[in-house]
């Protein structure tokens, strides 16, 4: 690749550096570390218990707080209110910084203050969420990945700055200035998108059916946060290895960025939640059952690591959610509260039933097997549940269940499709009269006919999405707005807004045009 190609993949802007510096200084406060600016004296493991503990519970509460409120009063959600985020955040801090010099009320301030950061904290990563879903998947998705790597770079550039004075920049520098990159941007949000108007009780239906179709990734991602929680439990008594978690679990991110970064330049990707949990689950689940016969340097190594997947975790939780906004239209704080709220209550179980296994005194048994041999079980059965327990499901995995990221080369240069790319759902001829049938998901491509072949080269060649492909071929078959949405769960609102999403990018205005674009495509070039 051409140094030129390079900068161009990793050029920051307003919203990727805004969002780099954020997660920078989260990581400063509430990642696997507890205050790695902070004085080490002041964290004790009373302190450091109970600040996790109420950072980790507020955190997740305010998840599942956010999902059921834009559910049941979406107007007064449609607005970017920054200042509830900022203001507990703010305010956390200073709680933090206090109870340094205040030793009387020392805990009882870090209690408020872990509570008002995991506040804060949750209210900005709704916002940012809310922004990267608002742009189109190119924008939206290049700019998380973009500022997850740039995170990495500033939190290390942290340590340059003396650490007396960290803890004060945070929150009357940083603090203000990513708040403000949000307030900027959010001007240029088009809140008459289907996700912003979108009242979820007029079609209860369609959330049922995102609930339904994204439990089990949430349930995936959570298994990783409930291991990075009993890992928070270990540490509780050493708090300088929360500096080794925060800086190998930041240059994870950064590698994992910079590869996906360019990777998508070439090519299609499509990660697969649910799969790639089950092909990480076995090293899981035997690095737990090692722990009880190796050195104390392998529990730090083993937090470090395992804090390093979570934020790439975390980071793909938030792409799949952004699509699930933009593909179903529905309100983003909706899905990502539901999604984060799963996982960070997981990672709640994991780091309370961590610490309660270390205070269980078994003749003959150390507190970390008894750690250990509580998490193997709790990860077995949360495996188990999560690919269906006694019902399960034999099918292969759902469309919901993956990511998508259309290459970034330009239009025209699409070369043949790849043999193990994932159909779209395809539908019977509207003139048959029967309701759109969704074609099972193979290892091969299924082309059901001549238009779904023109269809799926068409895609290749104009970039659009597996929804977007999803929607045109329905429309070119002659299937109204109505029976799209009906066939697709989805409000009539989300099919035209993906309709002009789909004329703009193929530049047509009318639907014989859209025929005669796909007439133009030969099928046979997809057979072979």
């Amino acid at each position: 690749m051409q140094p030129a190609a390079i900068i161009r993949i990793l050029k920051p802007n307003v919203t990727s550096l805004g969002y780099a510096l954020f997660l920078a200084i989260n990581a400063a406060g509430v990642w696997g570390g507890v205050f790695p600016f902070l004085p080490l004296e002041f964290q004790t493991p009373e302190i450091v218990f109970w600040f996790f503990l109420a950072q980790s519970l507020m955190f997740s509460a305010s998840y599942f707080a956010s999902a059921f409120g834009v559910y049941f009063l979406p107007k007064p959600t449609r607005r970017f209110m920054v200042m509830l985020a900022a203001a507990p955040y703010f305010l956390g801090w200073c709680c933090l910084i206090a109870a340094i010099y205040l030793d009387a009320w020392a805990l009882p301030l870090v209690v408020i203050g872990g509570g008002l950061l995991g506040l804060g904290s949750a209210g900005f990563f709704m916002l940012w969420q809310r922004l990267f879903a608002s742009f189109d998947a190119d924008h939206g998705n290049r700019d998380l990945i973009v500022g997850t790597a740039y995170a990495a770079i500033m939190y290390f550039a942290l340590y340059l700055i003396p650490q007396a004075v960290t803890a004060y920049l945070i929150p009357l520098v940083f603090l203000p200035l990513f708040g403000l990159a949000i307030v900027l941007k959010s001007r240029e949000i088009d809140r008459d998108q289907p996700m912003f108007e979108d009242v979820p009780r007029d079609h209860p239906h369609v959330y049922r059916t995102v609930v339904r179709d994204y439990w089990r990734s949430a349930f995936c991602v959570g298994a990783l946060g409930f291991c990075t929680g009993i890992m928070r439990s270990l540490a509780i008594g050493e708090p300088q290895v929360g500096a080794l978690v925060n800086v190998l679990s930041m240059a994870g991110s950064l590698v994992a960025a910079a590869t996906v970064l360019v990777l998508w330049q070439f090519k299609n990707l499509r990660m697969n939640v649910v799969g790639a949990y089950r092909v990480v689950f076995p090293f899981v689940i035997t690095s737990f059952l090692l722990l009880p016969f190796l050195m104390v340097a392998y529990a730090q190594w083993l937090a470090a690591i395992l804090y390093a997947v979570y934020s790439v975790a975390i980071v793909l939780m938030m792409i799949q959610c952004a699509q699930a906004s933009r593909d179903r239209g529905i309100n983003p704080v909706f899905v990502y509260g539901f999604f984060g709220g799963v996982v960070y209550a997981l990672h709640d179980v994991g780091f309370i039933g961590g610490s309660f296994a270390e205070q269980i005194m078994v003749t003959g048994i150390e507190p970390v097997a008894v750690v250990a041999l509580v998490a193997v079980y709790l990860l077995g059965l949360m495996y188990f549940v999560g690919q269906g327990g006694f019902r399960r499901i034999f099918s292969r995995s759902s469309d919901a269940e993956s990511i998508e990221l259309v290459a970034l080369r330009p239009a025209g240069e699409a070369a043949r499709p790849a043999a193990k790319a994932a159909p779209s759902a395809k539908a019977d001829p509207a003139a048959k009269g029967k309701r759109a049938q969704r074609a099972p998901v193979a290892s091969e491509p299924f082309y059901q006919d001549r238009i779904s072949k023109q269809a799926e080269l068409l895609r290749q060649h104009y970039r659009l999405s597996a929804r977007e492909t999803e929607v045109m071929e329905l429309i070119a078959r002659g299937n109204t707005v109505a029976r799209i949405a009906e066939d697709l769960v989805v409000s009539e609102n989300t099919i035209r807004t993906h309709s002009k999403r789909i004329y703009t990018k193929l530049d047509i205005h009318k639907k014989q045009e859209l025929l005669d674009l796909i007439d133009s495509f030969d099928p046979s070039e997809l057979e072979g």
